[in-house]
């Protein structure tokens, strides 16, 4: 297979497409395979999102194609649910794949295999416990000690791994051992385990395993047998990659390589898989699609979309060294493709009445508003108007700063897509609260009308107070309040840097009435306020709401 021709600017490559291309102008492979290999033990996040994009996409881009395989390797953390989540994100995010796969397809050939290994004496089964073995690992600066059992005869050790299998033998007692070298510079090349004993049910197997292999086993024996022809992980596992490649050249098997690039590293969030369970298990958070959590599910259910998340992936590009992206770039990526995409409407979170005096009490009229002006096809919708409205308690004050071009007594707004209206009083409660606020409006202005050429500065959105819908609107921010939250004082946890204010919730908003037809995830964007998601939760007698992101970048200011 060719290069495709139209890819020819060379600086345009990351480091793993200049890899690829050359892989394929030499003949090394005629054409790629690559696969995204999640552990089913919980739901993907952003940095997973990444690797699916950047496995995925470089398989379309050079004709190839990408298996799905599940590392289910661990019984005691695996489950089902965590497997139809990973399905759906990746479909989620536009991409379908080749051949699903699972690492326990392959468990008795990785027996197999195991057994090669021993006969050749490069494997043997150790009687030490986990502890011994950590603890006769040495350190950087100091060799190993072999085990004691390390030079069992090839009989002995052949017995009692099928002793193993058979489910002989308590968790812990024993495990399989390459034969590399205890004073390997590389810790990972020093005698690694292969196998442990695990007397847990499968959720594919059920208990016809009471062994299970570990990663670093089955891993590069797993690409081999699907002819993987590139492994793409993250940086953290380049230590590994040795002995990735000496599994592989001991049995002769196909050799798969593998390639490093660096993780996804987000400020104000955590992604470590036991942190988000935390974050779960202690209801800090309402579960794993919570719209605070950096899950794919819960970007979904705040409102981004497949494409923006696709778009960050693609912005932040594929480096070689760790670094760590600001959110407010995901947030930026959200903003561009809502633009172009969202359905605009008018909806008042902190609403106070607006009375127009001198409007006709029984009258309704039906204006013109506009679906989305970056988007010509997306029309126009009727907006119920009359003389009484609702606006943002915010949008007016009694006693304004200079250039305050919003209401307050005396002063003319334009009402969106309706009328010039100037503020000539308000209604107090016993209390001093203001419950209306009052004004005329200029009927020659209707629908931004100016006929003697007036400035207005000041534009408010508004709501009929006769002809709307009341929603209930949750205003999500960032879960944690600073950047590095595993940066910690000592005697403080992750935890201690929760943000108390990343949910606010808002029970009484006003709408305007074409939000009540509105399904769950389904996009607006609510004039001057930000864009907004349909929640799971939201029904057609009580309309939930989710705040995606603001309209600009709000916690830079705080």
């Amino acid at each position: 297979m060719e290069v495709k021709e139209e890819i020819k600017d060379k600086t345009s490559l990351n480091f793993i497409e200049e890899i690829i291309e050359q892989d394929l102008k030499s003949g090394k492979c005629k054409s790629i395979i690559t696969r995204f290999p999640p552990e089913p033990n919980g739901y993907l996040h952003i940095g997973h999102a990444k690797s699916i994009c950047l496995n995925f996409g470089l398989a379309k881009k050079y004709g190839g194609r990408t298996n799905l395989r599940f590392d289910d390797t661990n019984p005691v953390k695996e489950d089902t649910e965590y497997v139809d989540s990973i399905k759906e994100d990746i479909k989620w995010l536009g991409f379908q794949w080749a051949e699903e796969h699972y690492a326990s397809d392959y468990f008795e050939q990785l027996y197999q295999w195991a057994c090669e290994l021993i006969r050749k004496g490069l494997a043997y089964v150790d009687d030490q416990s986990l502890e011994q073995i950590r603890e006769n690992r040495g350190t950087v600066q100091t060799p190993g000690k072999n085990s004691p059992y390390r030079d069992r005869s090839v009989e002995e050790n052949l017995d009692l791994f099928t002793r193993m299998r058979n489910g002989e033998f308590e968790d812990g007692s024993k495990t399989l051992r390459a034969k590399i070298d205890m004073a390997h510079p590389n810790m990972h090349m020093r005698d690694p385990i292969m196998y442990r004993i695990i007397h847990t049910s499968h959720h594919r197997t059920g208990n016809t395993w009471p062994i299970y292999p570990m990663y670093d086993y089955a891993h590069g024996e797993s690409d081999s047998i699907e002819n993987i022809t590139h492994s793409i992980c993250t940086l953290e596992f380049d230590i590994h990659r040795p002995l990735y490649d000496w599994f592989i050249a001991q049995l002769g098997i196909f050799p798969s390589h593998q390639y490093e690039f660096a993780r996804l590293n987000l400020n104000y969030t955590v992604m470590s898989k036991r942190k988000l369970l935390q974050l779960v298990k202690e209801n800090h958070v309402s579960g794993w699609d919570d719209p605070r959590m950096p899950t794919i599910c819960g970007f979904r259910r705040r409102g981004y979309t497949p494409e923006s998340i696709r778009n960050f992936c693609e912005d932040i590009g594929v480096a070689k060294r760790d670094n760590t992206i600001d959110y407010t770039r995901l947030e930026n990526a959200l903003r561009d493709d809502l633009n172009k995409k969202a359905q605009r409407v008018m909806v008042v979170l902190n609403p106070v009445k607006l009375i127009i005096d001198n409007y006709p009490e029984n009258e309704t009229d039906m204006l013109d508003a506009i679906n989305n002006p970056e988007d010509e096809s997306a029309g126009t919708r009727k907006v119920s108007f009359s003389n009484t409205l609702y606006i943002e308690r915010e949008d007016f004050m009694e006693n304004p700063p200079k250039k305050y071009f919003r209401m307050s007594i005396g002063q003319e707004v334009r009402l969106r897509y309706a009328y010039i209206v100037r503020c000539v009083g308000v209604d107090k409660n016993e209390n001093g609260e203001i419950t209306a606020v009052h004004c005329t409006y200029d009927p020659q202005t209707r629908g931004g009308n100016t006929p003697d050429g007036r400035k207005i500065k000041g534009t408010i959105h508004w709501v009929d107070a006769k002809n709307h819908c009341s929603v209930e609107v949750r205003l999500f921010d960032r879960l944690f309040k600073t950047e590095a939250p595993d940066k910690t004082e000592e005697g403080q946890t992750f935890l201690d840097n929760l943000n108390s204010d990343s949910l606010k919730i808002l029970h009484d908003c006003k709408a305007e009435k074409f939000l009540a037809d509105t399904k769950p995830l389904d996009k607006y964007q609510f004039e001057r306020m930000g864009y907004f998601s349909t929640d799971y939760d939201s029904t057609a007698e009580h309309i939930v709401m989710n705040r995606a992101c603001t309209l600009k970048d709000s916690w830079t200011k705080k």
